[in-house]
């Protein structure tokens, strides 16, 4: 009762986020700045990216690595696994904005599988019967909507964006049903396994996210170039992917 009454107040403010992002991302669209990537910031987003890069050598890689060689791979697969089960339900929240009932239904059927038979999400069965993951944000609901990817962004800390997925994330912790149908301080819980899922992804794909990070000539503009082609071929966007020429997995990167 209380997600319904606070989602429905949401839904009322639904157009006005719609309209700041088609005013805040009102640039040039991708494909139109050079090499299909607009970046007007670059200087301050260079910043940003030395930053990261301090970030990752003093802490996020020693904890990933740590974490993958102290941790057994069945224990790892099993947070990735609830991770991926507590993200389901803004997954499906955001499908049903974009009008694809099929999928919200496939994910609301692969979370009842994976609650019941994958013990409450720590395993997934769901993937075994075909029902793979089927991840959605509010960057996807605002691309479906017809608002334009606007400047590649890198953040402190969270990394490559665009303001088209930035205010997509910001809207994105208020349409997570968890965080409105779990109460503190479990709630919290959950924020603190998705963090563990992702360090594990960092320590899993270390060569190859060192070979970007450490072993290129320019690692901004390969994380940039990377980025964007492959969120652009997660939204389906193949016109504006097509753009730049290059392919981001022929880059002459060691630890590919």
């Amino acid at each position: 009762m209380g997600y319904t009454m606070k989602a429905a107040k949401i839904g009322k403010f639904l157009p006005v986020f719609a309209v700041l992002a088609l005013s805040a991302c009102a640039t040039p669209q991708a494909g139109q700045g050079t090499g299909g990537i607009y970046d007007p910031n670059e200087a301050a987003n260079r910043r940003h990216h030395e930053f990261n890069k301090k970030l990752d050598r003093a802490v996020v890689r020693p904890v990933a690595r740590t974490y993958v060689a102290v941790v057994p791979e069945g224990m790892r697969y099993n947070v990735s696994s609830f991770a991926d089960f507590l993200g389901t339900p803004s997954s499906i929240v955001n499908q049903i904005l974009q009008g694809d009932l099929s999928g919200a239904g496939r994910n609301t059927l692969r979370m009842a599988v994976n609650a019941t038979v994958g013990f409450g999400g720590i395993a997934d069965p769901a993937s075994e019967l075909g029902l793979t993951a089927d991840p959605s944000d509010f960057g996807e609901t605002l691309y479906v909507w017809g608002a334009p990817e606007g400047a590649y962004k890198e953040s402190l800390v969270t990394g490559p964006s665009t303001q088209r997925d930035s205010v997509g994330s910001i809207v994105d912790l208020f349409l997570d049903p968890v965080g409105y149908l779990v109460p503190a301080p479990q709630k919290y819980y959950g924020t603190a396994i998705r963090l563990t899922a992702k360090v594990g992804d960092r320590g899993q794909f270390s060569d190859t996210v060192d070979g970007i990070l450490y072993e290129s000539a320019d690692s901004y503009a390969q994380a940039r170039l990377m980025y964007l082609q492959n969120r652009r071929f997660e939204l389906g966007d193949t016109a504006a992917a097509a753009v730049e020429e290059a392919d981001p997995f022929a880059l002459d990167t060691e630890g590919f």
